[in-house]
């Protein structure tokens, strides 16, 4: 769990209804179903328009990422690797082939499978950066799904917030209805503006930061296979892999 996700969260509610209680205004002035249904029912529609659904569900099992990151956990693949060195250095690299079924990272998986069948280094760079190159793009565009929804989130309030404005003018000669209109023209714009700099935005730039992350994390699985391919030595691989640690 991202703790400071969590804080994040609760200190911009916090900032927000606690400004708002400050100067004299409640909660329920803030709670209203109708800009709710208009501007998150309005961004949704817009970036389903836009979005391949492959891509869409892809946003969808990324969301948890923002408080639930992926363990990468470096510093042990990097001391897995360095065992792998170990035994390609004293079995040749048909020792490996018993650690492919008991490895469960299937990036790296494969890179064994390339290493036992023999393939040459620059064969075994190709294959695996092209998967890399291809999983990359497409967690990124994933997380431009939440990028593309904060900027039309606010654009959709400010639609609310003009219907809004049209249910004012159209009861002008009833004063019962006017507050109500203009409730949902000023609430719409709210949660536009809300929903995209309070969590669509800041869920897109932290899923590219960790999709780069995951990206440096494979680069570095395969510059640790490539190097068990050339037969260099487990301590020179050991310096090199220790450059990708943070």
């Amino acid at each position: 769990m991202d703790i400071l996700t969590l804080a994040g969260i609760a200190l911009a509610f916090g900032a927000i209804l606690g400004g708002n209680a400050l100067e004299g205004g409640h909660l329920s002035s803030l709670l209203l179903l109708t800009a709710f249904i208009i501007v998150f029912g309005g961004t949704v529609g817009a970036i389903l328009i836009q979005t391949p659904m492959t891509i869409f569900m892809r946003s969808l099992k990324m969301a948890m990422w923002v408080l639930m990151p992926p363990k990468l956990g470096q510093k042990e693949v990097v001391d897995k690797i360095i065992g792998w060195s170990n035994v390609a250095r004293k079995e040749g690299l048909l020792g490996l082939e018993p650690l492919i079924e008991a490895e469960t990272d299937a990036f790296a998986k494969k890179g064994l499978q390339l290493l036992v069948d023999g393939s040459e280094p620059e064969t075994i760079r190709s294959i695996l950066e092209v998967e890399l190159s291809t999983k990359e793009h497409t967690d990124t565009q994933a997380a431009k799904v939440f990028e593309g929804m904060g900027g039309y989130s606010p654009t959709i309030g400010i639609i609310g917030a003009v219907m809004g404005l049209i249910h004012v003018m159209q009861n002008l000669a009833d004063p019962s209805k006017l507050g109500s209109g203009i409730a949902t023209a000023f609430v719409a714009t709210i949660y536009g503006v809300g929903l995209a700099n309070l969590f669509m935005l800041p869920m897109a730039n932290k899923l590219k930061s960790l999709v780069h992350d995951q990206t440096q994390f494979r680069e570095m699985v395969i510059e640790g296979i490539i190097s068990i391919a050339e037969g260099e030595n487990p301590r020179n691989i050991e310096t090199k892999l220790h450059g990708y640690l943070h």
